[in-house]
């Protein structure tokens, strides 16, 4: 089953400057992983030391954080729409 992982901009640069990419995946942590296997530098932004998502790190599955499904276990259907949005911290102090 395809399904596409939209990258952010700050992330595209290592992942050869593409918006989306469409895997065959059954899991969010499956769809991570095999971006990796194409964009290796891409997990150390995504995933720490002990390979957990980091907590900067915001993945969506449609319009639902997966911090609310099943984490990484997360399943997806075939044309779903997965997002990789990371957190923005600033502002005035």
């Amino acid at each position: 089953m395809a399904v596409t992982l939209s990258i952010p901009t700050a992330l595209r640069q290592y992942a050869a400057n593409n918006a989306s990419i469409s895997l065959e995946a059954n899991t969010v942590g499956n769809l991570l992983h095999g971006l990796i296997e194409l964009h290796p530098d891409l997990g150390q932004h995504l995933f720490d030391e002990q390979g957990k998502l980091r907590s900067f790190v915001n993945v969506y599955v449609g319009d639902e954080d997966i911090r609310y499904l099943d984490g990484v276990d997360t399943l997806l259907k075939d044309g779903e729409l997965v997002s990789i949005i990371p957190a923005i911290a600033g502002g005035r102090g």
